[in-house]
């Protein structure tokens, strides 16, 4: 049924307005979005503020069940790597219910955080008999169940390291080949929900797929005009392996062997050298940056400022869901740049406001990760929408004018009152 909206405010993409009218068609997408107001009869929303729904481009959600685990270190420090063996011993314990009710907790964390869209990079696809692809249902089924937006991005991960085997655990990430990889693809595409779910393409690293398996599922994503996205120099140690095997860093060896272009993602990119970074960024790829989780690995600090004077597309995702809150990401994406450079203002528009590109980055930059029509509040769009609280109390005394800075460099969570999916209010 179509339904006319009217919230105190509506976030058009650049600013705050008031008197704005958002209509939502029975196909469940933003049908209208108009300044007259009369004689219109629609449902009064006094106290919130309309914004497009956060678009999520980075997620593994069963590494939710890590929270409050591995931030001990009994040797004084720890890394990415001892991390890692952390992350091996769930991925063991791992079977079709338990990553099921991870992967519900995590995607309704999300909704409550204006997560409207998720981007799940999804590697764990076995059960303890490593065949099967069972799991990958259990994560589109919790998805459903939340009511959470999602793009499957499916991974492709044979290699335990480059040229070696993969370790046991890692047996439960792999496709044996390309062509099995595309038929399990194939199968999740048949059982998907059409309204909400779709699919993507991920060779999870340099680590994880010989050269030739890597262009040629890349290749294949091309073809089907899929979003491919893959983790990306996040580690000193990857670089270091990939110039002993190959004379190259990832990225640089990526250029060579691919056809880049606005469907690659390349996730973390937190050792990349800067002239890389440029032609990649020229032949428009996207970046997906996951602050929250990049700190608490200890990877390092991501050229920001780089990136975004080359005019960088970026997203943003929660990677390890550590810490599920889009607007910390947002903020730190800001405030991580400005500790490295001691400058207040990286992420600036032509008119040196910052939260703009920062909402930028959690809504349209993911949409343009994911490749779906989300992240905007413009006919056409999916109906996706979160609402800020005008009430809260984090955001008293805001005006229109300074209401999104408010909240991303003041306010949190708590902030958000409702969310909507596909026209669907949650």
């Amino acid at each position: 049924m179509t339904e006319t909206l009217a919230p105190a405010l509506v976030w058009t993409g650049e600013r705050f307005e008031r008197d704005v009218l958002v209509t939502v068609g029975d196909d469940g997408r933003i049908a209208d979005v108009a300044r007259d107001a009369s004689g219109v009869e629609a449902r009064s929303l006094p106290h919130r503020a309309l914004l497009p729904g956060l678009v999520n481009a980075h997620s593994h959600a069963f590494q939710r069940g890590l929270r409050g685990k591995g931030e001990r270190f009994a040797e004084g420090a720890g890394s990415f790597w001892s991390w890692r063996e952390a992350m091996y011993a769930l991925v063991d314990a791992m079977d079709e219910d338990k990553l099921h009710d991870l992967s519900l907790r995590a995607f309704r964390e999300m909704l409550a955080a204006g997560i409207t869209t998720v981007g799940e990079f999804h590697y764990l696809h076995h059960d303890e008999s490593r065949r099967g692809y069972g799991l990958d249902r259990a994560v589109l089924a919790a998805a459903k169940e939340a009511g959470i937006r999602i793009a499957l991005l499916s991974a492709y991960y044979n290699t335990g390291s480059i040229g070696k085997r993969l370790s046991t655990s890692q047996e439960r990430f792999r496709s044996r080949t390309p062509a099995e990889y595309w038929d399990s693809v194939d199968r999740l595409a048949t059982n998907l929900d059409a309204r909400t779910q779709s699919v993507g393409c991920v060779v999870h690293s340099i680590r994880a797929a010989t050269l030739d398996d890597l262009a040629d599922v890349h290749a294949e994503s091309r073809r089907r005009e899929l979003p491919f996205h893959m983790h990306v120099e996040e580690q000193r140690k990857e670089i270091a392996d990939c110039f002993a095997a190959y004379d190259r860093a990832p990225l640089e060896l990526l250029a060579e062997e691919l056809e880049i272009d606005a469907r690659f993602t390349a996730v973390h990119c937190t050792h990349t050298d800067e002239r890389d970074m440029e032609a990649f960024l020229d032949a428009g790829g996207n970046v997906c940056l996951c602050p929250l989780t990049e700190a608490n690995l200890g990877d390092g600090i991501a050229d920001v400022r780089g990136m975004l004077e080359h005019g960088g597309a970026l997203a943003l995702g929660t990677d390890s869901n550590a810490r599920i809150s889009m607007v910390e990401e947002m903020r730190w994406l800001e405030y991580v740049p400005r500790l490295a450079h001691e400058v207040r203002g990286v992420c600036l528009d032509e008119d040196g406001r910052n939260a703009n590109p920062l909402l930028h980055a959690a809504t349209r930059g993911g949409a343009r990760s994911l490749g779906l029509p989300v992240g905007a509040i413009e006919a056409g769009a999916h109906a996706d929408f979160a609402t800020l609280d005008l009430e809260a109390d984090e955001l008293a005394g805001c005006d229109a004018d300074t209401l999104l800075d408010a909240w991303i460099f003041g306010g949190g969570n708590r902030s958000i009152a409702e969310v909507c999916v596909g026209g669907r209010w949650i």
